[in-house]
């Protein structure tokens, strides 16, 4: 039987508070969940089952200016903040970890193995160092508008149909809640500090495509590509890219998906990245549990 979550607390190095769910055998190799921004931990939730399932441990944690995590006082959501946070929260762990990291959770993994982390592996979600930008520029748009919030979930569910219409929509909206806090004006606003988008898109992208020159030097990475065939973030172009820097990229193409792949296509999600996860740790002499 899987035990159950516990929600634990990681103090990164300027005090940020990072919020998690871990679950698991803590001798077992761990999977670090990274969600994209704008989201939170919830994202991750179905994903959480079934690597527990398999016997893996899991760290699901909200990125700092997102969900139950600390807001920044001094606006620090740059990458190498993020990837600052990777780094307090892999510092306890005595076994292999593997990052899986969704769009800026992906860009954030590729700055954090620059600057020193090792993970037995790296799956990226839907992003790569040379994205689509008019996929860019509709993420930035969606995070930027309705800035007032919205009087009713049922608002805040057409926002996001409008977004992204391909995606079943949501008999209650109760899922959505999780995204959403409640104002001193009683109207609910997306579940996230406003300043992470302070920062020109340019400058994160630089960040990333600079981070990404250590991937040519370590052969003996694995790294797994998932993108949502019908994601505007990833095209064919950005994967060549990206190919040429990793000649040994894996691509994981996930049909009836968009950007946001693990919520579009969970059960194809979920059985590629497992798979991905056990080959990798298998490949580390690690024992992953039936």
């Amino acid at each position: 039987m899987t035990q159950p979550l516990q929600r634990t607390v990681f103090v990164a190095r300027d005090g940020v508070e990072l919020v998690a769910d871990r679950g698991g055998d803590a001798a077992a190799p761990a999977v670090i969940l990274l969600h994209g921004g704008g989201q939170t931990r919830h994202s991750w939730s179905r994903a959480v089952d079934s690597l527990l399932a398999e016997g893996l441990q899991v760290i699901n944690f909200d990125a700092r200016g997102h969900g139950e995590s600390g807001w920044s006082p001094d606006g620090a959501y740059a990458l190498a903040d993020r990837a600052g946070d990777l780094a307090a929260i892999t510092a306890g762990l005595a076994v292999p970890f593997l990052f899986v990291g969704a769009s800026l959770g992906g860009a954030t993994s590729i700055v954090a193995v620059d600057r020193g982390l090792r993970p037995a592996g790296l799956v990226l979600v839907d992003i790569v160092p040379e994205p689509e930008a008019k996929g860019i520029d509709r993420i930035i748009g969606f995070m930027q508008g309705h800035p007032d919030g919205f009087a009713t979930i049922e608002e805040a569910v057409a926002a996001v149909t409008a977004y992204n219409p391909q995606r079943r929509r949501a008999a209650d909206g109760q899922g959505l809640r999780k995204n959403l806090r409640t104002g001193a004006d009683g109207r609910l606003r997306w579940h996230w500090d406003p300043r992470i988008i302070d920062t020109a898109t340019h400058v994160h992208h630089g960040d990333v495509q600079r981070a990404a020159r250590v991937l040519e030097t370590l052969p003996d990475l694995p790294v797994l590509l998932v993108r949502g065939l019908s994601s505007d973030v990833v095209g064919d172009a950005g994967i060549a890219a990206f190919r040429r820097q990793v000649p040994w990229l894996e691509l994981l193409d996930v049909e009836g998906a968009g950007h946001m792949v693990a919520g579009d296509r969970n059960d194809a999600f979920n059985d590629g990245v497992v798979d991905f996860a056990k080959r990798v740790l298998h490949a580390n002499a690690i024992q992953v549990l039936p």
